[in-house]
């Protein structure tokens, strides 16, 4: 869907769990995944909508310790299922200058630098987010759960920052070479406990 600025991807990151009845959905979604990504980095397309934004429910990378697949370093939606690795997501976010991946499923608020394949890849030391060389990934799950929270273990190097607040995210499209979040706590009557700008100033791969 394409509002304003930004190109935006929804996706399902289940059809990768649950294959009781094969694993052609898995294939049919990436083929359609990488053909939208081609329509949208056309440099037409590019010039109106520079931003693209992929989300989906769960994680590609987090640092919790409830032994979910994204605690494992061979993810299957980052790296691809069985042993050749086949359609893996990462890869072809990466290789399409995707700005963004947010998802949720942890019951917690977790921001990693800009990444691919556990290397960060920060714009530079004292602006990360600006013109980073790889994705920035948002866990936003925190908005409630009967479950509670899920716990975070030690933190990894590629996290920035990570909340463990009933709250959630808010994101402002200020241009096509700027957007800005925000995390909002519940528990601390609406403070904003994380906030960052996101700046990119040529649109295309990375």
């Amino acid at each position: 869907i394409d509002i304003g600025s930004v190109h935006f991807i929804m996706f399902s990151t289940e059809v990768y769990f649950f294959t009781d009845f094969g694993k052609e959905q898995i294939q049919t979604q990436y083929q359609w995944l990488e053909e939208d990504l081609k329509k949208a980095t056309t440099p037409e397309a590019l010039s109106e909508r520079p931003w693209i934004i992929t989300m989906g429910h769960r994680p590609m990378y987090c640092s919790t310790t409830d032994q979910d697949d994204c605690d494992h370093k061979t993810s299957i939606i980052r790296t691809g299922i069985s042993d050749l690795h086949l359609y893996p997501l990462e890869k072809l976010f990466y290789n399409y200058g995707v700005d963004m991946f947010i998802s949720a499923h942890e019951h917690n608020y977790e921001r990693m630098w800009p990444i691919y394949d556990y290397k960060v890849l920060n714009g530079s030391y004292d602006a990360p987010y600006t013109n980073p060389k790889g994705p920035v990934h948002i866990v936003t799950g925190s908005a409630g759960c009967r479950e509670r929270h899920d716990a975070f273990g030690p933190k990894p190097d590629w996290v920035a920052l990570t909340s463990s607040d009933y709250g959630y995210t808010r994101m402002t499209v200020h241009s096509k070479t700027q957007i800005s979040f925000e995390q909002i706590s519940d528990d601390q009557n609406g403070k904003i406990v994380d906030s960052f700008t996101l700046i990119k100033e040529k649109a295309g791969y990375y």
